[in-house]
C-alpha cells in the first residue's frame, strides 16, 4: 500500500527511555522477546506500569490501542501486544487484535535504507471514524509504526498518539520537519514515491532526515540496491528465506 497518510502535528507521542538498554537487562526481556507473555508482563508492570498510570489523563476513555503483531504470534516478540493491554486497561479502552502485521521485515540489526527496503504491511479490519493509539516497544525510524498509521487512516481511523517504550531514533520526534520534506521534493521530484511508494509527507522524521542527505535519484537506488542485497545475505546467514 502507497503510504500517504502521515503523522499529525497535533498527535500525542509518549515514550519512556531514548536507548532500549533499559529493557535489554530485565531478567525476563530475552523470554518476553522470543514470545512469552507472561515474561513480558512481567517487564512492562516492572519498567512501565507507574509511569502510564501518572500520563492515565493524557487519554480519553474508549480509544483502541493496536500494536504491530503477526496474526500467529507465538515465537515472536510478545511485548508490543501485551504492552497495548496493558495501555487499555490503565487508560480505559481496548486491546485491538483485528489488524494484524502481514509480512516479517526482521528488522533487527538493520540500517536505515535496509528498513526503508523492508517495509511493514497490514491486513485487518479498521472501524471507520474510531480513534487509535499506536504501541509498541521499541522504534527508531518509525516506519513500522508510519506503516500501520497510514492503514487505519486510509481505511477512515484516525490516530491519536503512539505510546512507546523505547524512541531511539536520531530525532525523537515522528512528524518530519517541512524544510526536509521540501527538500526531497524539489530533489527528487514525483520519481520518489515510485521508488519508495511513499509520498514525501507521510515519511517520519527521522526517514525525512535520512534521506535528504543524498543528492541524488540514483544515488538513493545504489543504496537500495545494496540494502536489498544485505538484507537477503544478513537472512541467509540465518538459515532464513525471504518472501519477496
Amino acid at each position: 500500500m502507497n503510504r500517504s497518510k502521515g503523522f499529525h502535528t497535533e498527535m500525542l507521542l509518549m515514550y519512556l527511555f531514548n536507548r532500549d538498554e533499559q529493557l535489554k537487562v530485565h531478567p525476563s526481556y530475552k523470554l518476553a522477546k522470543a514470545g512469552d507473555q507472561q515474561a513480558a508482563l512481567e517487564l512492562i508492570i516492572d519498567i512501565a506500569v507507574t509511569w502510564l498510570y501518572e500520563q492515565r489523563e493524557r487519554f480519553s476513555p474508549g480509544l483502541l490501542f493496536v500494536a504491530p503483531h503477526a496474526q500467529e504470534a507465538s515465537g515472536d516478540n510478545a511485548i508490543p501486544q501485551t504492552l497495548s493491554s496493558v495501555c487499555a486497561a490503565i487508560f480505559q479502552g481496548t486491546s485491538d487484535t483485528e489488524i494484524v502485521q502481514s509480512d516479517r521485515v526482521y528488522h533487527t540489526g538493520a540500517d536505515p535504507m535496509e528498513r526503508m527496503a523492508a517495509r511493514a504491511q497490514f491486513v485487518g479490519h479498521v472501524l471507520p471514524g474510531a480513534e487509535y493509539v499506536l504501541v509498541d516497544d521499541v522504534t527508531s525510524l518509525g516506519g513500522t509504526l508510519a506503516e500501520l498509521a497510514n492503514y487505519i487512516q486510509v481505511y477512515g481511523g484516525i490516530v491519536k498518539g503512539v505510546v512507546v517504550l523505547v524512541n531511539a531514533g536520531r530525532n525523537p520526534e515522528l512528524v518530519p520537519k517541512a524544510k526536509f520534506v521540501q527538500l526531497i521534493k524539489e530533489r527528487f521530484d514525483d520519481e520518489f514515491t515510485k521508488v519508495f511508494g511513499i509520498e514525501p509527507g507521510a515519511l517520519t522524521a527521522n526517514e525525512a532526515q535520512y534521506l535528504s542527505g543524498f543528492r541524488s535519484l540514483d544515488a538513493i537506488r545504489n543504496r537500495l540496491v545494496a540494502a536489498e542485497q544485505e538484507i537477503d545475505r544478513r537472512l541467509r546467514s540465518k538459515g532464513i528465506t525471504r518472501t519477496p
